[in-house]
């Protein structure tokens, strides 16, 4: 691990920073008595139930907390709540501003600029709620979403969560089958589906799509199509189909009345990336979700009442979800639909410019590609009020952590965490107030009782890689799986592994620093001769090699054992030479150990990702082995897995 620091923030900076002021309010009023954010991290897994009823006082959540009851006391982790008296209204907490500042502020690449007021929000709310409730529904039916990040979006969402019925979306670019995989299963009772949009600069139809999809999923009694790219309705529809604005009327807003629901209500139903089986649909709560969001927006990114907050998203990612909670801070969204590299790379970064952006938020992915088109928006850019960048999806390298420092800005809090579908939020996060490390996320997220577990649940000392285990319940995580009888997949999913105990599934390392190192996922973990590697740490060291685009590494059973294979993108048409090849070896001999050198180094030209941008591994390593791969439909391009059949390199030594 590194030991240089990259930013470390002013004594101002931290006296007005949100987690400073948390730390005086448990100073004051439960004994907390450490100085550092780890030593509040450790207060809060210590202390649970004051911690998490600390934060709803202080991020001053709308609702009833109800008795003075915490928890509700159960002993399996699963089947644990917290606040299990308090009764709230999710959209409630988001829509509590109504005046003339901007709520949304919208962006389809260079297509479309909109925006949306506080009073404007409300008001679409309202009459959209009303609209579904005339149409019957109702606590407990499912609204779905086929749409694009954009305020309609956030409307539709919003007016069905204000009734009691849970969301469901997955974002326009998802074909047929695997739309299917996720509507059929929940079962919409409303579908809001966008009628195309931009990628590109280019148009795309999504009319023949909605019509397949409802015709198929019975459930669906009624079609509401937001018009972005203006193609019309689609034809010959099973179900009535009706323009937005004809479903919520152009009359007054009527009153927005809020019922206040169980803290465990459901408003959120997310699908996994399908990448191993159908989508499991993961069903989350209220209140959970929103004492989650506001403990990772207030206290570790320091978001605050009139920032102007972008994640670049689409509606298929959590991030979709966690940046929508923005609202609740009372602080402006921004968001951005299509390619975030068109027209010109750094067009987020002129968005940020144009609308005084303070928080940017993206993928590994994007910043990694920055660096590699030599872009540097600190010279071209002013950047003026950005004061943290976040950064997910997947791990972070060191390079891509300097590159921000030297090419975009010095006096940035650079971000970086991890968590998932699975709890709408994070385990591993950065706070305002610590030091960042090159290479590093600065610790776990507060609440949430992380260990280093290794195979036989031995916790792991500094420098050790394990499991990514939770051994205690957190406020955000599943309330159930959509359909699951007797939470018997959930249970299998998360606790199959240690009893009573969330394995998550990522391998990582403490650092000296009180931080964390993620180097993958558990279940595309190398195990060459026995040892276990994590994949991020070869691409850290590959990502150095200034030839290379993508990479991807996977283990290939090969004569009773398992041999590193890696699968390189080469940049400007270049073609994989031995030179070339001699010097990804060096680099990772070098950095890492000879474990990690790869047996063998295959040029492709491209590596599959989930349409979230997550490299798939799972699906290279069972093409490569003649398995097959399922729900492909969730691979930004399936073609790619083309790419590794039949490589005559791999049947030799």
């Amino acid at each position: 691990m590194s030991e240089k620091i990259l930013w470390t923030p002013s004594r101002e900076r931290i006296e007005a920073s949100n987690a400073h002021h948390f730390i005086k309010l448990v100073k004051a009023r439960d004994g907390f008595q450490g100085s550092t954010f780890n030593d509040l991290w450790k207060w809060s897994v210590a202390n649970p139930r004051d911690f998490w009823n600390a934060v709803w006082d202080f991020s001053d959540i709308v609702g009833e907390k109800g008795s003075s009851r915490i928890t509700n006391g159960a002993t399996k982790f699963w089947e644990h709540r917290y606040f299990p008296d308090a009764k709230l209204n999710f959209a409630e907490n988001l829509l509590k501003r109504r005046d003339d500042a901007p709520a949304l502020i919208f962006w389809g690449e260079e297509k479309v600029r909109k925006i949306i007021s506080w009073k404007e929000l409300h008001e679409a709310v309202a009459k959209t709620a009303a609209a579904l409730k005339n149409f019957g529904v109702k606590k407990g039916d499912v609204v779905g979403g086929y749409v694009a990040n954009m305020p309609e979006t956030t409307i539709a969402a919003l007016a069905s969560i204000s009734l009691g019925a849970a969301w469901a979306s997955c974002s326009p670019d998802f074909g047929i089958p695997g739309a299917l995989d996720r509507f059929g299963q929940v079962k919409p009772k409303v579908f809001f589906a966008v009628d195309g949009y931009y990628y590109k600069g280019k148009i795309f139809n999504n009319l023949e799509k909605i019509k397949n999809i409802v015709d198929q999923v019975e459930s669906i009694q009624k079609t509401v199509i937001i018009p972005y790219v203006d193609c019309g309705l689609p034809a010959g529809n099973r179900t009535e189909v009706v323009s937005f604005q004809d479903f919520i009327g152009d009359g007054s807003a009527p009153e927005l009345v809020f019922e206040k629901f169980p803290f465990d209500h459901p408003i959120y139903i997310l699908f996994t990336s399908g990448t191993t089986g159908v989508p499991k649909c993961i069903v989350h709560g209220a209140g959970g979700t929103l004492l989650q969001h506001k403990k990772e927006q207030l206290i570790h990114c320091d978001i605050k009442e009139d920032d102007r907050v972008l994640y670049f998203t689409t509606c298929s990612w959590m991030m979709w979800n966690w940046i929508t909670s923005v609202l609740s801070q009372n602080a402006t969204v921004l968001q951005y639909e299509g390619l975030p590299l068109f027209p010109k790379p750094d067009v987020l970064f002129d968005m940020a410019d144009e609308c005084g952006m303070t928080f940017f938020g993206t993928s590994a992915k994007y910043l990694d590609t920055l660096l590699k088109t030599d872009s540097c928006p600190l010279k071209t850019h002013k950047l003026e009020k950005l004061k943290a960048i976040g950064s997910t999806g997947s791990p972070l390298c060191e390079e891509d952590f300097e590159f921000v420092y030297a090419k975009v800005k010095r006096d940035v809090h650079l971000n970086s965490f991890s968590g998932g579908t699975d709890i709408i939020s994070s385990f591993v996060m950065g706070n305002p107030i610590s030091p960042v490390y090159s290479g590093e996320m600065q610790g776990f997220g507060l609440g949430m009782n992380v260990r280093v577990y290794g195979p036989n649940r031995e916790e792991l000392p500094v420098g050790q890689q394990g499991e990514l285990c939770c051994v205690t319940p957190f406020a955000s995580q599943p309330i159930k799986f959509w359909g699951d009888v007797e939470n018997k997949r959930l249970i299998s999913s998360y606790f199959g592994k240690f009893e009573n105990c969330w394995c998550h599934g990522d391998w990582i390392e403490l650092t000296n620093h009180d931080g964390v190192f993620i180097s993958g996922r558990a279940d595309a973990v190398l195990n060459p001769s026995g040892v276990r590697i994590g994949t991020a740490e070869i691409y850290s060291q590959v990502q150095k090699v200034e030839e290379i685009l993508e990479c991807c590494a996977v283990g290939q059973q090969w004569k009773n054992d398992e041999r590193v294979i890696l699968f390189v993108v080469l940049r400007d048409n270049l073609q994989l030479t031995d030179d070339i090849k001699k010097k990804i070896v060096s680099v990772i001999r070098a950095n890492a150990t000879p474990r990690h050198v790869p047996s063998k180094i295959i040029q492709v030209r491209g590596v599959p990702k989930t349409n979230n941008g997550k490299l798939v591994e799972i699906a290279v390593k069972n093409v490569i082995h003649g398995r097959a791969v399922v729900n492909k439909d969730s691979i930004e391009d399936p073609s790619i897995l083309k790419e590794y059949e039949n490589i005559s390199e791999l049947q030799e030594d």
